[in-house]
């Protein structure tokens, strides 16, 4: 897929979160029966709980680590918290889902304040099974120094969606 039309260049999370990567293992997720696709908003009333994760792939000796991040927090145009981190599971068997996993941090519901925020879920092969420590904090999150430190290369699969407050209006602010 050129770049131009990759959802995921054109949305700004390969750049701000991610390094190119080609998508090689499927991963779907679910929040109630609606599927997040990359670019599609959500309110924070429809993600209050964490949704329903599916990877691909065929080996079920493969595991995998899911990320979620906000690139936004606190607000898309004074990034400072960026990357806000609201879910990690390790441990993920291939063609299972996230509930298979291992918990590192707690599922946080997405409630931006200002601004039309991306949520980032982010998936990664990992080469063993080894313990990952949960970061002291949320804020400040960097996706591509968790998967140098923990040794996990390139992101096999990510989706994104935009959220913003239940009344908010107006645009992407940059």
């Amino acid at each position: 897929m050129p770049n131009s039309r990759n959802p995921l260049v054109v949305g700004r999370v390969i750049g701000d979160v991610l390094d190119p990567f080609e998508s090689s293992i499927p991963l779907r997720v679910t929040y109630g029966s609606r599927d997040v696709t990359n670019g599609c908003e959500f309110k924070p009333s429809q993600v209050p709980n964490q949704p329903r994760v599916s990877v691909g792939g065929d080996d079920l000796r493969t595991l995998y680590t899911l990320v979620l991040v906000d690139p936004d927090a606190p607000s898309p145009s004074n990034p400072s918290f960026r990357e806000y981190l609201h879910w990690l599971v390790t441990d993920i068997p291939a063609t299972t889902g996230a509930s298979f996993g291992n918990e590192i941090v707690a599922y946080q519901s997405p409630r931006p304040t200002m601004g039309i925020h991306r949520f980032v879920f982010v998936l990664f092969r990992q080469q063993c099974r080894q313990r990952v420590y949960a970061p002291g904090w949320r804020q400040n999150f960097n996706t591509r120094e968790f998967a140098e430190l923990y040794n996990l290369g390139l992101p096999v699969a990510a989706v994104f969606f935009n959220c913003q407050r239940e009344t908010g209006s107006g645009g992407r602010t940059f």
